[in-house]
């Protein structure tokens, strides 16, 4: 070694420290990970609202127009009142909506549209209440 230079320590972490990094991170994911999958649910929930709104809605606009329910929820797609049948975002499937018949069967096929999903909501309701 040159005269007059002091030797360097080691660079780097010691195991203590990385350890701690180690513990402080993954007490953030066990905090944040939980808040993650209720915010992905929350989503859901809130575009399978949108989706029975908008084919409510359909149902009322189609109902206006010529004083009876449409014979599925297809043809609600056929006559131009949805531009496709929605998806349902629990079951990611177009295919799942429970659909109500109208009191008389001569008002047509579908009076109302539920969703097919099981389970229950982040507020405790049955998917199918909805």
């Amino acid at each position: 070694m040159a005269p007059g230079k002091r030797p360097r320590p080691d660079t780097g972490f010691t195991l203590i420290e990385l350890l701690l990094v180690m513990s402080i991170i993954a007490l953030l994911l066990a905090l944040a990970v939980p808040r993650y999958h209720q915010s992905i649910t929350r989503a859901r929930e809130a575009v399978l609202k949108e989706n029975l709104t908008l084919m409510r809605d359909a149902l009322d606009k189609h109902y206006g127009d010529t004083g009876k329910y449409p014979p599925s929820i297809e043809a609600l797609v056929a006559r131009k009142y949805l531009r496709k049948v929605p998806e349902d975002p629990v079951t990611e499937s177009a295919s799942t909506w429970v659909v109500i018949p109208p009191d008389k069967p001569d008002k047509g096929g579908v009076f109302d549209v539920k969703s097919g999903a099981p389970g229950h909501s982040l507020a405790g309701d049955a998917y199918s209440t909805w």
